[in-house]
């Protein structure tokens, strides 16, 4: 893990709450950084992965660790928000 990377450990945590809090870490990231995210649900190292690459992140790894696996992502992108409409 690089000294800019950030770790995550979601031991214990299950879909969907692995996905959401790991976009909410990524949120409060700069553009460019490393998120190593850690999960011990199977069904999350699938999902989350997708889901990241589905909101516009890179992800780099997803390593099994033991009963782990280590999912690396960096920020590419910022949260879409909702534009008002104009009125015509």
């Amino acid at each position: 893990m690089s000294v800019s990377a950030e770790l995550l450990d979601l031991a214990g945590e299950v879909c969907p709450y692995t996905f959401v809090r790991a976009k909410l870490r990524l949120e409060e990231l700069p553009l460019g950084a490393e998120l190593h995210v850690l999960v011990d649900h199977a069904p999350a190292a699938e999902n989350v992965p997708r889901s990241l690459v589905a909101e516009g992140q890179e992800v780099v790894s997803v390593t099994p660790e033991g009963a782990r696996w280590r999912i690396v992502t960096i920020k590419r992108s910022e949260p879409h928000l909702l534009r008002p409409r104009t009125a015509r």
